[in-house]
């Protein structure tokens, strides 16, 4: 694989593009490398982890039919090192890469191509829709703080995809909060259920760009692909059966408050500071006029604070891990939310004033 005086940021971006999935410590040596194919006057960058596969495309002035794989930190954090107007050139034989820029020379290892493992593509293609990115962006930015990590209840580990007709609704939960938001999408589709892994959803999240250009999702059989802009992004597909989000989402909460969503925010993290690092507890007392905050650590520090709000009904005090507030109010950008309670055992739900695309459901906690 060679190529004379190239643009550095031909061999970067797509570089950076599909090396986020390439884990520090592999079992295989050579999953740390990313595949170069260069053929005619494509260049294909490919990574994968054996469960995630991406590649990226770019057009290269050099035709060629060559393959290769390199350690992909070392040769993204070399190129990035360069100057951004820097012309490179790569020469890649005998088990070395040769990186050229100005006086910098650079040698770097390389595995053959014909050792890098793929992912083995399912032929089946069941359903297939588009969208615009920044509408899946901003979906899934809505949802992915609630996915759990590592839980042994592995298909919590990961999102939940709908499509139902024309809406696809996104859901993830640990076990103690649950998020829920939905989308437009046109057509009229079966219902289909996948749950599409921690990873992957994280990996997609950082490469959707703000655009309405669309995103092609290919829902296959045991996989999903996603199609936009020159990336490829396909990922296994975790086989379990996900909650049931509808008995989840409270409807009959009848204690509702409308707020400032800022103002509840800065609240928030202002006791927060005082509240106890290992079980995040905060106290929230809905009473009429007013919304009270109190959190304590073991040192017997306090912090209490008090919002106006618009509220006549009976009074209720609920326990709740202040951190499941924090990443829901910092997530959304609206300027106010609505928080519907009941009693001290049964959870809250935050919802968007005008809007039916967005809830966000927490359990209470004890304290």
């Amino acid at each position: 694989m060679q190529f004379k005086n190239i643009p550095r940021d031909l061999v970067l971006k797509p570089l950076q593009a599909v090396s986020g999935i390439v884990e520090r410590r592999q079992t295989l040596p050579i999953l740390a490398n990313v595949l170069f194919e260069h053929k005619g006057n494509t260049l294909n960058t490919i990574a994968t982890d054996l469960e995630l596969q991406i590649s990226a495309k770019v057009e290269v002035p050099e035709a060629g039919d060559q393959s290769t794989t390199v350690a992909a930190r070392k040769l993204q954090d070399l190129l990035r090192a360069l100057p951004e107007s820097s012309e490179v050139s790569i020469d890649a034989k005998d088990s070395k890469m040769a990186v050229k820029a100005g006086k910098s020379r650079f040698s770097l290892q390389t595995l053959p191509a014909a050792d890098y493992p793929r992912l083995t593509m399912s032929q089946e293609q069941l359903q297939s829709f588009k969208l615009p990115q920044k509408l899946l962006k901003a979906t899934l930015r809505l949802v992915e703080f609630a996915m759990a990590q590592q839980d042994i209840r592995f298909y919590l580990n990961g999102m939940l995809f709908v499509l139902d007709k024309d809406q696809l609704v996104c859901v993830a939960t640990d076990g103690h909060r649950l998020s829920y938001a939905t989308m437009p999408v046109e057509g009229n589709f079966t219902r289909q259920e996948i749950i599409v892994p921690r990873k992957t959803v994280i990996e997609l999240s950082k490469l959707l760009g703000e655009t309405d250009d669309p995103i092609t999702i290919d829902i296959l059989a045991n996989q999903v692909r996603f199609s936009f802009g020159n990336i490829e992004l396909t990922s296994k597909v975790i086989d379990g059966k996900f909650p049931d989000y509808n008995r989840v989402i409270p409807t009959a909460h009848s204690k509702i408050i409308t707020l400032d969503r800022l103002l509840l925010l800065h609240t928030l993290q202002r006791a927060a500071i005082l509240s106890n690092e290992r079980f995040r507890g905060v106290r929230i007392g809905l009473h009429p006029g007013a919304l009270k905050i109190a959190c304590t650590n073991n040192e017997q520090e306090e912090a209490e604070e008090e919002i106006e709000v618009a509220y006549e009904g009976a009074a209720v005090d609920i326990g709740f891990n202040i951190n499941y507030l924090l990443d829901a109010l910092a997530t959304l950008s609206s300027n106010e939310i609505t928080i519907a309670l009941q009693d001290s055992s049964a959870s809250a739900l935050f919802t968007v004033p005008g809007r039916t695309d967005f809830k966000y459901v927490v359990m209470p906690m004890r304290i």
